[in-house]
């Protein structure tokens, strides 16, 4: 039994009804360490595409470059999806990317927030980050995990520049209409291989940034593209992995 009414618990049954059609096979744990981990696991097992597994909550959340994703129990959307992706190999970059545009564009459309995407695939509303994913490849397939700050209150919240759903005011909280928006979307974006939607909510594009590289160096320039396999192109420099900063 939960105790916060305003946190109720994802019904599994329900969204694999649901979702069952699109391809999707939605599995709910109340508690795990990582949703990556799970579905990574059972990928090397040779699970097929269309997994998808939600965690209520996850003690040993992952994000990108090593952080912690760390979220109060039923606060957020936590889940891992094992994709099999018609992608050549030099595209399989723009998976992680899609994913973030799908999560964007699932709450433009469904949670009524003006959702961007700063490269290669966070998702900000107001500059403030709402989601982080993190994907892996994993015995040729991709393994991405998705954690959305869906009512997550201020004291419970990482940072000052991270934010919830909730509150920006969006027109829904209900994490199972979000959850089968942003799978049915991430399905659309990746089928359609939505590369030019992607760079058209990039906040990042034509902003003075500064990428901090893997092994702690850095580089400032101006982010001029999204190239074909997915990296971004600063002074005309491509870089496949970073952590960008938005500069003033």
């Amino acid at each position: 039994m939960y105790g916060d009414l305003d946190r109720p618990p994802l019904r599994a049954a329900a969204l694999q009804r649901a979702l069952e059609p699109d391809g999707w096979r939605v599995e709910v744990l109340d508690s795990t360490g990582s949703t990556n981990a799970v579905v990574a696991e059972r990928a090397r097992a040779g699970e097929p595409h269309g997994l998808v597994v939600a965690a209520e909550e996850q003690t040993m959340g992952r994000g990108r470059l090593g952080r912690l994703w760390v979220s109060p129990p039923r606060a957020g959307l936590t889940f891992s999806v094992l994709v099999r992706p018609d992608l050549a190999p030099d595209r399989l970059g723009w998976l992680p990317l899609l994913g973030g545009l799908a999560v964007a564009t699932a709450l433009r459309e469904q949670a009524g927030v003006d959702a961007a995407l700063k490269w290669p695939n966070d998702v900000l509303i107001g500059g403030k980050k709402v989601c982080g994913l993190l994907a892996e490849a994993v015995d040729g397939a991709v393994v991405l995990g998705v954690g959305l700050n869906v009512t997550t209150h201020q004291d419970e919240l990482p940072h000052d520049q991270a934010t919830s759903l909730q509150l920006e005011g969006a027109t829904t909280t209900d994490r199972e209409t979000l959850l089968k928006a942003v799978l049915r979307t991430l399905a659309d974006v990746v089928g359609d291989r939505s590369y030019s939607a992607y760079r058209q909510l990039c906040s990042t594009l034509g902003r003075q940034v500064r990428v901090e590289l893997p092994g702690g160096a850095g580089v400032e320039g101006v982010a001029e593209a999204v190239d074909a396999e997915g990296r971004l192109v600063v002074d005309g420099t491509p870089y496949a992995a970073g952590d960008v900063v938005h500069l003033r």
